[in-house]
C-alpha cells in the first residue's frame, strides 16, 4: 500500500532561514507597541496640546503609506531577500536617529526618525509574509504563515513592557506631587530643561538599543544563505496591474475599509492611557490594561479563526464590528472603571478585523495580488489620520481630557466617537461581502 507522506511545513534545510524570516514578524510589533505609549510621553516632556502630540501616529503610520508600493515593486524586480535587508537597514536608520534627534531635543527630529523607521516595517511587511509563504510546499503556506504570525504578538507585549519598565516608569515629568497633581508644571524654566533632557535620553535609549539590535539582524541575514525567491515577472507593467485592481468593487471597498478599521485600532491603543488618566492612573500603571487590551485580541483571533469554519467571514466581520460599536459605545458613556474596561474589550472584536478584510479584498487576485497587499498596507495610513482627528476633539477644552463635557461626558470619552464610526464603516463592507457571496443576508 502506497502511503502519502505530507510536505513538512518547513523543510530541516530551511529551517534557520525560516526562522530569521520569523523574528522580523516580532520585530514590528515591538516597533508597534512601544510607540503606543510615546503620544502621552511627549505631550508632557514637551508641553505639547492633543493635536500635536498625535503627529506621532501621523508620523509613524504615514511611513507605511508612503513606502508600501514602492517596497512591492522592488520585491518584484529582486529578491525578497534584497526587500528585507533594504527594510532592516531602514529601520535600523530610522531607531538610530533617536540619538541626534534626543540631543537636540527637537520634536520635529524624532517624528523624522520614526517616519524614516516605518519606511523600514512597511519592506518588511510587504516582503516577509510572501517570503514565509514561498519558503517550503504550496499546500503548507498557510501553516507556515501562521506560525510566522504567532510571533508578532510576543514582540508587540514586549514593547509594551519596555514603555513601561525602561521609559514610562523613569520619565520625570510625569512625577505627580502628594495630591495628585503633576510636579512638571510648577517648575522654573531651567528645572524643566534639566527634566526634559533626562526623560528624552529615557526615551531614546531603548530605541538606540532596538536599532543596534538590528542591525546584528541585517548581518545574520546578509551572511547566512537564503533562497533567492524572486517574484515571477508577468509580463505586465505595474500601472496594468493597479488599473486591473481598483476596477474591483471588493477591493476598493476592501482597502477603505482597512484604513478605517486600523484607524480604529490605533486610537483604542494608544488613546487608552489617556482615558485612564482622567480615572487617576498614570502612564505607567495604565500599561497592564494596553497589555490586557492585546491578550484580548490575540484570544479574540484565535476565537474568531475557530468560528470561521462555521460562519461566513464577510458575517463574521459584521457581527464582529456590531459587537465593537456596543463597547465602544460603553467606553463612551459609562463613566468610571467600567467604561475602561469596555475600552479594553474593544479589542476582542478588532481582533479578526485586519485579516480578514485582507482575505476578502485580495479573494481572486491572482498575481495582481502583490500589487493589492500594498494598498491594503497603505491602508495602514488610517493609523495616521484618526488619531490626529481625535486629538483635535481632545483639544476642544484645553490640553487637558477632561476639560469640558460633550453630551453629558468628558472630551476624553466623546472622543471615541470616531473609532464607533470606522466601526460602522467595517461592519457595511462586512454586509457587503456577506451579500455578495450569498445573495441575501
Amino acid at each position: 500500500m502506497n502511503v502519502t507522506k505530507s510536505a513538512p511545513v518547513v523543510s530541516r534545510e530551511l529551517l534557520i532561514p525560516f526562522i530569521l524570516i520569523t523574528s522580523l514578524f516580532a520585530l514590528w510589533g515591538f516597533a508597534n507597541d512601544i510607540t503606543n505609549p510615546m503620544v502621552s510621553a511627549f505631550k508632557k516632556i514637551l508641553e505639547l496640546n492633543n493635536t500635536q502630540a498625535s503627529w506621532v501616529q501621523m508620523a509613524f503610520y504615514g511611513g507605511y503609506f508612503t513606502m508600501a508600493l514602492p517596497a512591492a515593486i522592488f520585491a518584484k524586480r529582486y529578491s525578497y531577500k534584497a526587500g528585507i535587508l533594504i527594510g532592516l537597514a531602514l529601520y535600523a536608520l530610522g531607531a538610530l536617529l533617536f540619538y541626534p534627534a534626543a540631543a537636540f531635543e527637537q520634536f520635529g527630529f524624532f517624528l523624522a526618525a520614526l517616519y524614516i523607521l516605518t519606511f523600514g516595517l512597511a519592506f518588511l511587511e510587504t516582503t516577509a509574509n510572501p517570503f514565509i509563504l514561498a519558503m517550503g510546499a504550496e499546500e503548507t503556506a498557510t501553516q507556515r504563515l501562521n506560525l510566522a504570525q504567532a510571533f508578532n504578538p510576543i514582540g508587540a507585549l514586549a514593547g509594551l513592557y519596555a514603555a513601561q519598565n525602561f521609559i514610562l516608569g523613569s520619565l520625570q515629568s510625569d512625577d505627580l506631587d502628594a495630591n495628585g497633581n503633576p510636579i512638571y508644571d510648577t517648575l522654573s524654566e531651567s528645572a524643566k530643561a534639566s527634566i526634559r533632557s533626562a526623560d528624552l535620553m529615557v526615551i531614546r535609549n531603548p530605541y538606540v538599543i532596538l536599532g543596534l539590535s538590528v542591525i546584528a539582524i541585517f548581518i545574520i541575514i546578509l551572511v547566512v544563505k537564503i533562497p533567492e525567491t524572486q517574484e515571477e515577472d508577468d509580463g505586465g507593467s505595474v500601472g496594468s496591474a493597479i488599473a486591473r485592481i481598483w476596477k474591483g468593487a471588493r477591493f476598493r471597498e476592501g482597502v477603505i475599509a482597512q484604513m478605517f478599521y486600523v484607524g480604529a485600532q490605533i486610537m483604542c491603543w494608544t488613546y487608552i492611557y489617556q482615558y485612564a488618566e482622567t480615572l487617576g492612573i498614570d502612564n505607567q500603571s495604565a500599561v497592564p490594561y494596553a497589555m490586557t487590551a492585546l491578550i484580548v485580541f490575540l484570544i479574540g483571533r484565535w476565537v474568531c479563526t475557530y468560528l470561521m469554519r462555521f460562519i461566513n467571514s464577510g458575517k463574521l466581520l459584521l457581527y464582529m464590528s456590531i459587537l465593537a460599536i456596543v463597547f465602544t459605545l460603553g467606553a463612551i458613556f459609562i463613566q468610571g472603571q467600567a467604561g475602561l474596561y469596555s475600552l479594553v474589550a474593544i479589542s476582542f472584536c478588532m481582533s479578526l478585523m485586519f485579516p480578514t478584510i485582507y482575505g476578502i479584498a485580495l479573494e481572486g487576485m491572482g498575481n495582481d495580488a502583490k500589487y493589492g497587499a500594498a494598498f491594503l498596507v497603505m491602508a495602514i495610513v488610517g493609523g495616521a489620520i484618526m488619531p490626529t482627528a481625535q486629538g483635535m476633539i481632545l483639544d476642544i477644552g484645553g490640553s487637558g481630557y477632561a476639560d469640558t463635557t460633550i453630551l453629558g461626558v468628558p472630551e476624553v470619552n466623546f472622543s471615541f466617537v470616531l473609532p464607533m464610526l470606522c466601526f460602522v464603516v467595517v461592519a457595511i463592507y462586512g454586509y457587503r461581502s456577506y451579500k455578495l457571496s450569498n445573495d441575501v443576508i
